[in-house]
C-alpha cells in the first residue's frame, strides 16, 4: 500500500466527494476513514463521511458524525438540518424537530423553514 501523505488525503477526499455524487456512499466512507484517521480534526471530512453514512442508511454512524461536526461548529445550519433528517429517518421526530428549528433559525432557507414547522404546535 502506498504511503499516505497530505496530498493523497486531499485526493481521497475529492474522490470520496465524487463517489458520493455517483451514489457509492460505501466507497466514499472507505476513502474517508483513512483521511479522518490522519486528520481527526478535519470537519469537512467528517461532514462528508456523515453524509455518506446517511446515504448508505447507516443512521447511527451518521448521527454520531453529525454530532461531532456540531460540537465543533454549533452554528452549522446544514449539519443541524442533516442531523434532523437522520433523526427523522430513525423515527425520532421530537429530536429531529429541534434540529430542524435550529437549522432554520441559523439559515432561513425555505426548505429549512418548511421542515421546522414553526406554525405547528
Amino acid at each position: 500500500m502506498a504511503e499516505q501523505t497530505p496530498e493523497t488525503h486531499v485526493i481521497d477526499f475529492r474522490a470520496a466527494e465524487q463517489l458520493l455524487a455517483a451514489r457509492d456512499p460505501g466507497g466514499a466512507v472507505k476513502l474517508l476513514d483513512s483521511v479522518i484517521a490522519a486528520h481527526p480534526e478535519n470537519t469537512a471530512a467528517r461532514l462528508l463521511r456523515a453524509r455518506s453514512f446517511f446515504a448508505a442508511a447507516q443512521l447511527r454512524p451518521a448521527e454520531l458524525e453529525f454530532q461531532i461536526v456540531l460540537e465543533r461548529e454549533p452554528d452549522n445550519a446544514f449539519a443541524h438540518f442533516a442531523l434532523a433528517r437522520t433523526l427523522q429517518r430513525a423515527n425520532r421526530p421530537d429530536e429531529a424537530l429541534r434540529h430542524f428549528r435550529l437549522a432554520a433559525a441559523l439559515d432561513p432557507r425555505p426548505d429549512y423553514v418548511e421542515a421546522a414547522r414553526f406554525d405547528a404546535p
